[in-house]
């Protein structure tokens, strides 16, 4: 995981842009369940009504409601309403709305200096509380009101008994109590008797529940608003607009939020892929043969692309889902505790839940994961061999056996892979189950609460939608998880390319060839062994291939001759001694200085797709013409190219598919020759050569490589015979050093290989010249 981090570090500004964005996202998606509250809790049950004091009352109404406002605020209560002619806009009333009285026909207004105060608004709030309760439960028919209406009659009956017996007429005589409305009960009591019953009452309203003393208030504002002819569902109709307009402008923010971090996410995961293929392919060009022998092609190949794709995909869900999971569950947990503290144990519940699972499913298909990209390499590996070694299997027959072996390679993989899908195919019905579990549980919960008044429906459908983003944001990580191990192991094999150290490496303060160097190589007592090899494969190879002359190096299978001359372009290292060019040794000077006086050649020819001309200046874009048909000419390539139809434009295959083995040997030679280096290498390349071709080849490259010096590694006798130098190798050591008829006479192991190539007159006839 750590590596995964370590790719993204480059890309800090990136990611911490996404991050930001990704809190927008949040925010909008964490906003919308609080208005879906809202417009049914306040949009559908209070008609609308979210203000907590009502902005237009009638006069008698504001006069009931300042009979339970205490004597030392009902100043200041008064001010801040003032008599109206009429408002405008959702608050409009009928100036003519009642007869009965000018008490109903005039109407108070809230004043604007008190509106657009929230302080003052706070206050006011606090001080109607109550009375619009009262006054709210006093208008309404319920039981409750009309007992405590016939309690206050009765007393207010027993205490003008009382007063009459002590002789206190009232003036117009015993009123009739009974056709009294509370109201007029509270107005004839004085004030200290009113504060104290009012006291009493509002005792009894403590234990009521918030959201119910809320409700109560808007049903009564929305009563007030109606006795004076204000259109409540004007009102109701705006606010669900509204909100709802809020809530369009939040879901088209947060989709556009939603594709702005996929696109950057996406940009991000594909400069860390590119990033990585181009770093990967650097190190794996600058990776000498022991490198190659480390890490197979189709190890490399597999974590070059499939490896590298798997961190890509991670990189963006991690940065569309990992970094939004935590951001979207702790807002959700903050939305939860504002909305209902008294439910959070569910959410406890879910997440505990949710652990168990993810812990019990990665208990049992993390081992697998572990093992799938190593079986990715296995069947690469297989498929490769299989496809380039074609040919061979159709020759003998072996088709069966290299399919049961694909097979095995293929059934290994999916097993490990159908093992691992079906228990994770687990994961989302389980996660159904919690969620839709927990929503039941939510309602079941919430609808005892809402029973009791404790909370509202639109709070208890916020809650689910909270408790399901949270659900919803481990869900995210837990999806993650599924791809996080083997995108773990990938990081871990991408990184051990990269991290890898490279035999060959260049000096630190590097020397360069003097300007009338001629191109001398020179081996001082060299020996080598293979990384990881327990004994030498050279042992104490001394010569000097002098320039304008031929070396040539000759011996039987397995003696070191290739592994010779690779150690002159340094693909790999001298173990023991030293090996200079013009007297500089090789490992002082720069790997692209040493090579650029080469001209190499391998045993088996490699061409490039594109053309015949590409392939042939490869070595030298900028050649002319005039040097690749030079070239050309002396390999002996010409002929074949200009039969072909557009010559040297023709189209070059993928590795040369398209002409045979001698063309692509003949081209490859072309290729060194047109570099014009000081130093030619051929690693028995005339192989695949007729004798004919071999001998005019042969010939023309004499007089090329007049000035040069030239290197044969050869099997065949006959293309060595002309040598200024053979050196004879068996076993890793030199055996034997001079021309074709010295060696003849001096060496027993060239003489068995000249005899087992020519015949007895050329051998009788060899040695004569030698005698």
């Amino acid at each position: 995981m750590l590596k995964l981090f370590k790719f993204l570090k480059p890309y800090a500004s990136s990611v911490l842009a996404i991050f930001c964005v990704l809190i927008v996202q949040a925010y909008c998606d964490l906003s919308l369940p609080t208005y879906t509250s809202d417009i049914v809790n306040v949009g559908i049950q209070q008609k609308g009504i979210d203000e907590k004091v009502p902005y237009v009352v009638s006069e008698e109404d504001f006069e009931h409601l300042m009979l339970f406002v205490p004597l030392k605020q009902q100043e200041w209560v008064r001010a801040a309403y003032e008599k109206g002619s009429g408002s405008s806009g959702l608050y409009a009333y009928d100036t003519n709305f009642s007869e009965e009285s000018s008490l109903q026909r005039n109407v108070m207004e809230l004043s604007r200096d008190v509106k657009e105060d929230e302080e003052k608004m706070e206050e006011l709030a606090k001080l109607l509380g109550k009375p619009m309760l009262l006054c709210a439960g006093f208008d309404s028919d319920s039981e409750a009101a009309s007992e405590m209406e016939r309690q206050m009659k009765e007393q207010m009956e027993a205490q003008i008994k009382a007063e009459n017996s002590k002789g206190e007429q009232l003036e117009d005589g015993m009123p009739d109590v009974s056709q009294l409305t509370v109201y007029e009960i509270f107005e004839m009591m004085e004030d200290s008797k009113r504060e104290a019953v009012v006291s009493e009452i509002t005792e009894q309203f403590s234990a009521m529940p918030e959201t119910m003393a809320e409700q109560s208030g808007a049903v009564y504002i929305q009563n007030v608003y109606e006795k004076i002819g204000v259109d409540t569902n004007q009102i109701e109709t705006h606010y669900i607009f509204r909100t709802g307009g809020k809530m369009l402008a939040l879901a088209a923010l947060g989709m556009f939020a939603s594709i702005i971090v996929g696109l950057m996410a996406s940009r991000v995961g594909a400069k860390i892929g590119r990033g990585l293929r181009k770093d990967v392919f650097r190190k794996v060009v600058g990776f000498s043969n022991g490198e190659f022998d480390k890490f197979s092609t189709a190890s490399l190949i597999t974590r070059s692309t499939n490896d590298i794709q798997q961190i890509q995909l991670l990189t963006v869900m991690i940065l569309r889902m990992v970094l939004y999971a935590p951001i979207l569950a702790a807002g959700g947990i903050f939305k939860v505790f504002r909305t209902n503290v008294d439910m959070s144990w569910i959410i406890a519940l879910a997440v505990a839940l949710i652990v168990m699972v993810v812990v019990a499913l990665f208990a049992v298909v993390m081992p697998k994961f572990k093992v799938v990209q190593s079986m990715v390499d296995r069947l690469n590996l297989v498929s490769r061999e299989i496809l380039t070694g074609l040919q061979v299997i159709r020759a003998f027959s072996t088709e069966k056996y290299e399919e049961k072996r694909f097979d095995r390679a293929n059934m290994d993989l999916t097993k490990t892979n159908l093992f691992v899908n079906r228990a994770m195919t687990f994961m989302m019905p389980f996660m159904m189950l919690i969620m839709n579990g927990i929503a039941v549980l939510i309602v079941w919960v919430g609808g005892h609460s809402i029973n009791d008044g404790s909370m509202q429906v639109g709070d208890m459908m916020a809650f689910i939608q909270y408790t399901m983003q949270i659900i919803m944001s481990f869900l995210m990580i837990c999806m993650i998880s599924v791809m996080l191990p083997r995108a773990a192991v990938s990081a871990d094999r991408v990184d051990e390319i990269l991290t890898s150290s490279t035999l060959i490496h260049d000096p630190e303060n590097p020397v360069h060839f003097g300007e009338n160097g001629n191109g001398e190589v020179r081996f001082e007592q060299v020996s080598f062994r293979y990384p990881g090899a327990e004994e030498d494969v050279l042992y104490d190879i001394s010569f000097t291939a002098e320039s304008g002359k031929t070396t040539a190096l000759i011996g039987s299978t397995g003696s070191g001759k290739s592994t010779l001359v690779n150690l002159i372009p340094r693909f790999y290292d001298v173990t023991e001694g030293r090996i200079t060019i013009d007297g500089v040794d090789i490992r002082d000077i720069s790997q692209k200085e040493l090579r650029e006086r080469l001209g190499y050649v391998p045993q088996k020819g490699v061409l490039f797709s594109g053309d015949i001309a590409s392939n042939i200046l490869y070595g030298n874009p900028e050649g002319s013409e005039e040097e690749m048909r030079e070239a050309a000419n002396i390999a002996q390539a010409s002929e074949f190219i200009e039969e072909k139809q557009k010559g040297y434009q023709s189209p070059i295959a993928q590795g040369g598919t398209n002409v045979s083995g001698g063309q692509k040997q003949r081209l490859s030679i072309a290729r060194a020759i047109a570099k014009h280096p000081d130093v030619y290498i051929f690693d028995d390349s005339f192989s695949a050569l007729d004798y004919k071709t071999d001998v005019k080849l042969r010939n023309a490259l004499k007089e090329k490589t007049a000035e040069s010096t030239v290197l044969i590694v050869a099997q065949r006798i006959s293309t060595i015979l002309h040598a200024e130098q053979i050196l004879v190798l068996d076993d890793g050591k030199i055996v034997g050093k001079g021309t074709h008829r010295e060696l003849l006479k001096n060496c027993e192991e060239y003489y068995q290989i000249a005899s087992s190539q020519l015949s007895e007159k050329e051998l009788e006839n060899d040695m004569k010249e030698v005698g």
